[in-house]
Order: structure tokens, then sequence, then C-alpha cells
């Protein structure tokens, strides 16, 4: 019996069958057998894979339906690289899962490594089936790709290999990840940015260098990624969960998360799997033509990223017919067609020629979903239930020479002056300047900090949040997102990173980056000066993207919402400027590791999401937001705000637990695993330190704050008595931090000269 009903799935694009297939699986069975890999005994009987085994998973028939139109050779070269990463999968449960082999594991992982080298060299003779089947692949694979290719193709299958280890440490600790937790090291354990490499392979094609980390064509990887992992998940839980007693698994996360029974839990990632191809569509439309002309490519590279995806909407649809049909995995009526009919045509811009019928209404409803909220929705005020927050508060002595010293800076800098767009009253004003006291969080995130430190640290939260609310005002009112891009691209030029001359700045903005960059970045080293900037770059185009979310009346998707919240938050650049004063002793790569990865963004969500449970009612009421994680929460999940803010709370306490769990095991074990030396612990255990402080300072400030309370938000907005000589239609009340939006509300109304 199976463990729930499939549900309704999103098919925009019906699967198409190679012509190839008889040929491919011709050959991938003989090439596993010549591997080794139908001899391999398992340790409790019998062998990991035998003939039938293998004939039955057909992953010739996988790859002839994800790689419809590559040629025999290319489609038996991708076949065999998906027989050796299911092989390695099963022989890994087998031998060190089911063990729970923590050293076995790590060592047959090393030597695995090995087998990628740079050149395509053999370094030494392969002495199991899984070390066979690399190095056959890796030299038959490697010279036709560029250097750029093998670099990004190394590490996706590092990820997918190393983070394994992931599962078993969960297994082990029967434990069950956080909904978040579980979709960031789900991309790295579950193979499909591997798989996204090998499109490049099959359709002779690859991204062009320098292009594969911008936000079209990552998001278009991690959206793929997403949609094939949680679409795995729902065939495979019976397999899984029921037989194999596997843990990493999303209808368990939200099983478990959601306190919901299997069914439901099912249906909520099949919603999570429509919402990430709703946004795989939006992106290929809209972003990745955008970014292509932005960078000036010839014809033949737009042709090379249009066929890289269009094989990846060809993998998301052959991979569903794979498992509707494979026996692997729980699939009762899920198949549309016989085996082998092809459908009509795919591809972006061919779902409207063709009838209308029910796989394809999940997605129109989340299309509609996203846009249906209204703005300025009364909402009130939204009472808080008490916070997880296990670490406790200092505050630097120097808060009050601090406090004076910022309120200075920022006039000089003109964050009180009228700008262009803002006629009236600019952006600030210096009462609520001095009422946002962001001195009093830079006190708290940065205890024990000299006088000059505390300063630097204060005004780049005063920039950021500057920054933050300059961008809808001047841009957002008019959704001028051209001249909002502009205005982004001049800010690397006030960062240089030989320290060197700076251009006349245009704005407050400008101003106060060229003197803000100049007293931070000049005591630092080159390394530690770029990896600065790219926070803070990365900081201000996140506002482009909430941006383009107002402009489209879009509530984001809610994965891309909490990775893009990171940076929309400033919590990479803050953070920043108290990991890099401290990493010194410790060596680069620690800062990679699935370790220090995971307990950055744990931290860094607590203090995004407790940002958006206080300041719900001004953002959707007052400002008509939709980058909120509550609101984000009642529209994906169909609650009402008090249903929604409990999520939230539940996700922060989920994220302060994981944080908690990797300083008692993970840390510890990282120590050992690198054999770092006393002063490098000492440095990292500081920076988990900073973490804990930087959680509690922001929760605390938050607390203290009176920008986010119900009567502080209408006193904003009251209109203050006119001075004598001034024209009426310029009484358009309060400026500052989160009066924009109520700005342009009047302005639309035809209240506000803008």
């Amino acid at each position: 019996m199976e463990a729930f009903t499939l549900p309704v799935f999103y098919l925009p694009h019906p699967a198409r069958l190679n012509p190839n297939l008889e040929r491919t699986r011709e050959h991938s069975s003989g090439w596993a057998r010549r591997m080794g890999m139908l001899d391999t005994p398992a340790p409790g009987g019998g062998l990991v894979w035998d003939e039938a085994a293998l004939a039955g998973m057909d992953y010739a028939l996988m790859c002839a339906y994800t790689h419809p139109d590559c040629d025999g050779p290319t489609l038996d070269l991708i076949t065999d690289w998906y027989v050796w990463v299911f092989f390695f999968d099963d022989h890994f449960l087998e031998q060190y899962k089911y063990s729970r082999d923590f050293a076995g594991a790590q060592t047959f992982l090393d030597r695995l490594e090995e087998f990628m080298t740079a050149d395509g060299s053999l370094p030494r003779e392969p002495e199991n089936p899984a070390e066979a089947g690399l190095a056959d692949l890796w030299r038959r694979t490697v010279p036709s790709m560029s250097a750029d290719w093998r670099r990004r193709f190394i590490t996706s299958t590092h990820n997918l290999m190393v983070e394994s280890m992931w599962e078993l440490d969960n297994i082990e600790l029967d434990r069950v990840a956080n909904p978040i937790e579980y979709i960031q090291m789900r991309r790295r354990v579950g193979g499909a940015p591997w798989s996204a490499n090998l499109v490049e392979v099959a359709v002779g094609a690859e991204l062009p260098e320098g292009l594969a980390e911008s936000r079209p064509l990552r998001v278009l990887a991690d959206t793929f990624s997403d949609a094939v992992h949680l679409r795995n998940d729902l065939f495979s839980y019976q397999r899984e969960v029921q037989e194999e007693g596997e843990n990493s698994n999303a209808v368990l996360v939200f099983e478990r998360f959601f306190d919901r029974p299997t069914q439901e839990a099912a249906e909520l990632v099949n919603d999570l799997l429509t919402s990430r191809l709703v946004q795989f569509e939006d992106t290929a439309l809209t972003e990745v033509p955008a970014l292509l002309t932005e960078h000036g490519l010839a014809p033949h590279e737009h042709s090379g990223v249009a066929a890289y995806v269009k094989g990846l909407q060809d993998w998301q649809a052959g991979g569903h017919e794979w498992h509707a049909r494979s026996n692997r995995y729980m699939n009762e009526g899920a198949a549309q067609r016989p085996a082998g009919e092809l459908a009509g045509p795919t591809g972006l811009g061919t779902s409207s020629a063709r009838p209308a019928f029910s796989p394809l209404a999940p997605g129109v409803r989340r299309r509609a979903q996203q846009r249906a909220h209204t703005l300025f929705r009364p909402v009130g005020h939204l009472e808080l239930p008490d916070l997880y927050m296990p670490f406790s508060i200092r505050t630097n002595p120097l808060i009050d020479e601090a406090r004076s010293y910022a309120v200075g800076w920022a006039r000089r800098m003109g964050f009180f002056d009228s700008v262009p767009g803002v006629e009236a009253g600019g952006v600030w004003d210096e009462r609520q300047f001095i009422g946002l006291d962001l001195a009093h969080c830079a006190s708290m995130i940065h205890a024990d900090a000299g006088f000059e430190e505390l300063c630097i640290s204060s005004d780049w939260l005063a920039w950021g949040t500057y920054g933050d609310d300059f961008f809808p005002v001047v841009f957002g009112t008019t959704r001028n997102t051209a001249a909002a891009k502009l205005c982004n691209e001049r800010f690397p030029a006030f960062m240089p990173l030989d320290l060197g001359p700076t251009p006349e700045p245009t704005n407050p903005m400008e101003r106060s980056l060229a003197d803000l960059w100049r007293r931070t970045a000049a005591p630092m080293d080159p390394a530690a000066r770029a990896e600065f900037r790219r926070a803070v770059e990365d900081m201000t185009t996140s506002w482009l993207w909430e941006l383009d979310n107002q402009t489209h009346h879009r509530v984001p998707d809610p994965v891309d919402y909490m990775e893009m919240r990171r940076q929309t938050f400033g919590s990479d650049m803050t953070r920043s400027l108290a990991k890099l004063t401290r990493s010194a002793d410790v060596p680069s790569e620690i800062f990679q590791t699935r370790t220090m990865r995971e307990l950055e963004t744990a931290a860094q969500d607590y203090a995004c999401f407790l940002n958006d449970l206080f300041s719900y009612q001004k953002e959707v009421e007052f400002e008509g937001e939709v980058h909120n994680l509550v609101l984000v929460t009642e529209n994906f999940l169909g609650l009402d705000r008090h249903a929604a803010r409990d999520v939230v709370a539940d996700l922060m306490r989920a994220r302060m637990e994981q944080f908690e769990h990797i300083l008692a095991d993970d840390l510890p074990r990282l120590f050992e695993d690198f054999d770092l030396d006393e002063a490098a612990r000492e440095a990292l255990l500081r920076d988990a330190d900073g973490m804990k402080e930087w959680m509690a300072g922001i929760l605390e400030w938050h607390r203290k704050c009176v920008r986010y309370t119900d009567a502080e938000q209408r006193r904003l907005r009251t209109p203050e008595p006119l001075g004598e000589g001034v024209p009426a239609d310029h009484a358009w009340g309060p400026t500052g931090l989160g009066t924009s939006a109520a700005r342009l509300a009047s302005a639309l109304r035809g209240r506000v000269p803008l």
C-alpha cells in the first residue's frame, strides 16, 4: 500500500524521448558490467546491484527522457554518469549508512575525489567500481570541456559526494533537518546542480565564463535543483523513509516541522515544487535575456544559453516521466502516456499552444496567488510570541559618544537633505534618525570595539538602512528600475580595491560610501577587502530585486525570499565586519565548510526573521511592502497572519536550535577533522561568540526601538503644522525610514508633489 496519493503535478513541458534509447540501454548495461557494478557484494549478503535491478531502474530511459535531443554517443556518456552516481548512492547506503561507519565513509570519499584531476589523468589504479567508473567517465568527459566548466563540475561532484556525510550524521543522531537547512543541503547532496552541469555537455553549449554565478543563472540552477529534488522526494518517500530508514526527505521534513499528516505534507511539498518551477520560468523569460543583453554577448552565446535553458526544461519534464515509470519509486497512476509516446511541442512559449489540462493548473494558481495580495491592507499591531533567545547582551560603554557622533556624521553626509525625486523633506530627517538609534544596535553587536571601530559599525548600519529606504523613495515611486540600476552600478567606483581616487559623489549614498570605504578598507588585506566589497554589492543589488517584485506586484517565492533576505537585511555585510577582523589565524577553506556555512546562515536567518516579525504592520499596512516573511508565509500556506506569525517564530527557533547543535557537535568535529591549532580554534570560537551577540543585540534593539510600534507609525503619518510661507500642497507629512510607501500612496492619490 502506497504511503500517500501522489498530488497533481505542474507539468508545463511534456516529456519527449530520445530515439537512441535502445542502443544506450545496451551500452549502459555493458559499461556497468565492465566497471564491476553488477558484481559488488552488499555487506548484508547478495549484491548491491544485479542485471535485473539495473534493468528495472532503467537509467537509459531516464536519460533518454531528460536529454531527448543529443546524439547516441553523447546519450551513452550522460547515461553512464547517471549509472555511476546512482551506484555510488546505493553502494554508499549499503556500505556506510546502514553500518554508521563514519571513518570508512570519509576515507572512501577522500579516495574517490582523487580521480577528479584537472587534466583528466589517472592518479592511480582504481580499486573498486565507484573509482573505476569515475576514472573512466572523467577521461571521456573532461577533454571536451573548458577549465571553467571543469571547476564548476568538480565542485558539484565534490558536494554530492562529501555532503553525503550530512545525511549520515542525521541518521546517526535520529535528527530531521528544519526546512531551510534541508533545502540548502539537499542541493549539495542531491546532485541536481551536478545534473545541470551535465546539461551543458548534453546540449553542447557551456555557460559564458564568469556568468554562471550571476543571479539569473544561479536562480535557474537553484530552482531547477529544488524542483528535481522535491519531485524525487515525493516519489521516493515510501522507499527512503518507510523502507530504508532515511530521514532526508522533504515530505518527512514538512511532516515534522508543520505537524501535518503525510498526505498534507506531500501536498505542501508539491506546492513548493510548483512555486520553484514558476520562478524558473519567470527568470528564464525576463532576467536571463536582460543579463545577456547587458553583457553584450555574441549571438552564438545567446543561443548556447537558450539551449541550456531548454535542456533544463527537458530534464524536468523527462525526470518526472521517468519517476512515473521506474520500479525504483512509488508511482501508481503517475504515468501520463504509454512508454515511448512522443508529446507535442515543448519549451518556453509553447504551453499556450496546448489545450489546458489539469497538470497546468497548479502553476496558474501559483502565479495568481503571488499577485493577489492587496497592498496597504490594514492588519493592526501583530502581538509577538515569546522568541527563543538563549544568549545574553552586552553594551559597549562608548555608546553615548557614538550616538552623538552618529548624528553629526549623518548630517555631514547629507542624509537629511532633499534629493532628486524627493523634493520636499528628503528621505530622512534628524529627529527620526535619532529615534532609529543605530548606535545602540552597533554597541551591542560590537561590545568590545574601540571608539573608531564602533563609529564605523554604526555608520555602516546607517548607510545600509538609508539605502534600503532611499531606493523605494527615489526609484520605487515612479517604478524607475533603470535609474535604480544605474545608481547601483556606480557604487563599486566608490569602493576601489586599490584605495585609489573615487568619482565626485552625486548623492548622499555615494558621499557616505566613499567616506566609509576609506575608513574601513584601508586596514584590510586585499582578500578581505574584496570579500567585504562583495558583501556590500550583494546588499545593494538585492534592493533591485525588491524593486522588481514591487513593480510586478509579486509576493516572492518562499525559498527565494529567505535566501535574498540575508542580502536585503545586510547580514553578510554587518557580519563581515566582525568575521574579517578575526580570521587571520584561520585557513580560508574553513569558512567554506558546511559547518561554518550553516552556522553563519542559521544566525543570519534568525536575525532576518525577527525583523520581519517586528516590522510586519509597518511594512504591510503602512508601506505596502511584499517583502516580509509573515506575508510570504500567509501567501504560500494560505494562513491568517497569526498562524503565519507562529510559523515564522517556529522557523526562528529551529534555526537557533540548529545554531546550538552546530556549536555543540559539529564545530568540535571540524576542529579535529582539520587538525586546527589552538589559535585557529580560539578565533573560530570568538567568531561564534560574535554571532551570538549579533543575534542577541539585534533582538534587543528591535524590542527597544519605537519605530515598530503602531503609535509611532501613526505619529509619523500625522501632518505637522505648516510653517509660515510653506505651500499647502507641500504638507506631505513624515519622512524617514519606513515612510516611503506611505508617500507613494499619497502621491498616487494626487496629494503629494513628487
